[in-house]
């Protein structure tokens, strides 16, 4: 059956099928392959899109303008200062004016009700560069570097440590029942994901003869894992205050060598990134001078190992984001 994305918004995996995901994932590997070999692939020349900004980012910003310029595109960006958006105007009337000027519009900011609200009056698709409850782009980047580096994804076993019910957390467990993995959220209980959610994705994982499991059992969680994955543990827009509380429901759930050890033999160490590995950030250095710890979501030496594929998933942002634009523009 031939795949057609054209016009649609890009807003999170629920909307779209297993087949739907796996196209762009294949898509994602003809644009790495045209990239990585100086293919000029200028093909959606003369579009423009718009790059709408609430919440600060590096990877989400520099992977869809490198994207956006290299398929030809014109592209502006507005940081948090340069929108009216939700202060003098409405989402509903700046999607519809930006609509009339863009051929597409990405979105990152806070909740999904309004990257939905945009998609619903901006008459051209929008893509969702991360909400309080879903990080849809990071999701085809992980799925292509999973496959990149063990070949497959369906049957492997995923296990995802941190905050399982922020955005992270929510989207891996979709992208997971998806595509067929066997999702493990390990994670204290009061951090579990919304209950609604989970039973959707179990009735999904389900159809494509996988699993999903919510436990707080870190050795059993880690034990056969083919991919460890974990999360800054305070998300944007949380206060500070939320630090010492946070710190103390996750330390058991640090991803370190021990954790690594667990895991199957050709296991790998995910990312979204930033990363508090170390004190070499500002952040870092004000939880290790306030609570002594140098390290937390993950050790530096699982951070810098061989099994860590962080910077690939990095750069696979921008090969993905390309797929998604390129499917729904064209």
């Amino acid at each position: 059956m031939a795949i057609n994305l054209r016009g649609k918004s890009f807003l999170k995996l629920l909307d779209f099928s297993s087949q739907e995901i796996r196209y762009i994932i294949d898509l994602s590997k003809q644009f790495k392959k045209l990239k990585l070999t100086g293919t000029p692939h200028r093909y959606l020349d003369g579009k423009n899109i718009v790059l709408l900004f609430e919440k600060t980012s590096t990877r989400t910003r520099c992977s869809f303008e490198v994207a956006g310029r290299d398929l030809g595109m014109g592209v502006t960006y507005l940081d948090p200062g340069s929108s009216q958006m939700g202060k003098k105007e409405s989402i509903a009337d700046t999607a519809r004016v930006l609509g009339r000027l863009y051929d597409g519009i990405e979105y990152r900011g806070f909740s999904q009700k309004i990257v939905e609200e945009m998609a619903r009056f901006a008459g051209v698709p929008v893509w969702n560069g991360l909400t309080d409850e879903f990080h849809p782009t990071q999701m085809i980047a992980d799925l292509l570097t999973i496959e990149e580096k063990l070949g497959c994804l369906k049957g492997l076993n995923f296990t995802y440590f941190g905050d399982a019910r922020n955005n992270m957390g929510n989207s891996l467990m979709v992208a997971c029942a998806k595509m067929g993995l066997n999702f493990t959220a390990c994670a204290p209980k009061e951090l579990f994901p919304d209950e609604k959610l989970v039973e959707i994705c179990k009735k999904i994982a389900a159809e494509n003869n996988s699993s999903i499991t919510l436990t707080d059992d870190v050795k059993t969680s880690a034990k056969n894992a083919d991919v460890i994955y974990t999360d800054i543990w305070l998300s944007m827009g949380e206060p500070d205050d939320m630090w010492e509380k946070r710190i103390k429901l996750l330390k058991p759930f640090q991803v370190n060598k021990n954790i690594m050890n667990l895991a199957s033999n050709n296991a790998i160490f995910m990312h979204c990134l930033p990363s508090f590995h170390d004190t070499k950030t500002t952040i870092g250095k004000d939880i290790s001078q306030k609570f002594n710890l140098n390290e937390m979501e993950v050790s530096d030496e699982v951070f810098e190992s061989k099994q860590s594929v962080v910077f690939d998933e990095a750069e696979n942002r921008m090969h993905t984001i390309k797929a998604i634009m390129y499917a729904t523009l064209m």
